[in-house]
């Protein structure tokens, strides 16, 4: 009788390889977290400090709902994410419209490509201080306004100390930057798209735009929540573009929920709980927000038919059907 041969495991290899992502993810992300709700709920102030629980759990997160700066920095930071995404939506929407169109075939469009997702390589706080030199006093735009006129120009030109062009600035910026990256995520995601969907249009003479609208958008909706929710988190996250453009001027016009929370924590208070609860508060935020998105942006139609689908299952079971 043969011997049975041995066979090779080799899944202990792949917990093996497995370990330093393990070590690494539980080092310098699940502890943080942990550590961070730990300390939402005590008085730590400043480093080397003993982290004592506090005996009403929940006055850090009163007290940050109370503070008039971290109120007025979720509102700005509302406020440019709108200002950013929907511009940024709208024009990477046409453009995917434009790239994927059968018809017109245009030409050179990898470079095209290229030039509208170079603006992502380019690192955000380089930008924010391109920006800063370009509309800082005395700089190329306050020349360019003055020499054609538009300003007086013995008036000194002081465009960052109002509140609504530092905030369209930083809107500008992020639009500047992720739009071709967005562009990108909409043309896969069209590309992806059944061919025979469009050939149908095609036999039934829909004209570019009906084909677009009635055809792209509705099976675009996966993609489009996606980007969504990735653009939601991102922007409630602004950061490095306030930080570096302005650090929150003029008169906290710029400031933004991670701001206030770096500054919290590392500015000279080191207010440590304060800055802990408000992280968590964001968090809070942007998993309601998150899962509001995808219920009210879910496949109705889908979960009606799976609705009838089990319907028609129990009462093929009633009726017998396992029986048989």
């Amino acid at each position: 009788m043969p011997k049975k041969r041995k066979g090779v495991s080799y899944a202990k290899y792949g917990y093996i390889f497995s370990i330093p992502f393990v070590l690494i993810f539980l080092i310098f992300s699940l502890y943080p977290i942990i550590y961070t709700v730990m300390v939402s709920f005590s008085d730590l102030r400043g480093f080397g400090t003993e982290l004592n629980f506090l005996e009403k759990p929940f006055d850090n997160f009163i007290s940050v709902l109370n503070n008039q700066t971290f109120t007025k920095a979720l509102a700005n930071t509302a406020l440019i994410w709108m200002l950013n995404f929907i511009p940024q939506m709208l024009v990477a929407l046409v453009l995917a419209a434009w790239f994927t169109n059968k018809r017109t075939k245009i030409k050179g469009q990898g470079i095209f490509k290229i030039l509208f997702y170079m603006p992502n390589i380019i690192t955000a706080a380089s930008i924010a201080i391109l920006f800063g030199a370009l509309f800082g006093q005395d700089g190329p735009v306050d020349y360019l306004l003055k020499s054609i006129g538009a300003v007086p120009k013995d008036v000194p030109l002081r465009l960052l100390s109002n509140g609504w062009v530092s905030r369209g600035i930083v809107a500008f910026i992020q639009f500047w930057t992720w739009y071709g990256y967005t562009m990108l995520i909409l043309i896969s995601g069209i590309n992806g798209l059944n061919p025979e969907t469009f050939e149908s249009a095609d036999i039934d003479g829909a004209s570019p735009r009906q084909t677009f609208f009635h055809v792209v958008l509705p099976n675009l909706r996966t993609v489009m929540i996606y980007t969504l929710v990735t653009s939601l988190i991102g922007g409630l996250q602004m950061f490095d573009v306030p930080r570096v453009f302005q650090n929150g001027q003029p008169d906290g016009a710029t400031m933004t929920a991670s701001l206030f929370i770096y500054n919290q924590a590392f500015g000279t208070a080191h207010i440590m709980n304060m800055a802990a609860a408000a992280s968590l508060l964001m968090f809070i935020l942007i998993a309601v927000l998150s899962v509001g998105i995808f219920f009210i942006l879910r496949d109705r139609d889908a979960i009606r038919e799976r609705k009838q689908e089990k319907a028609r299952l129990k009462e093929w079971k009633k009726a017998g059907g396992e029986a048989r």
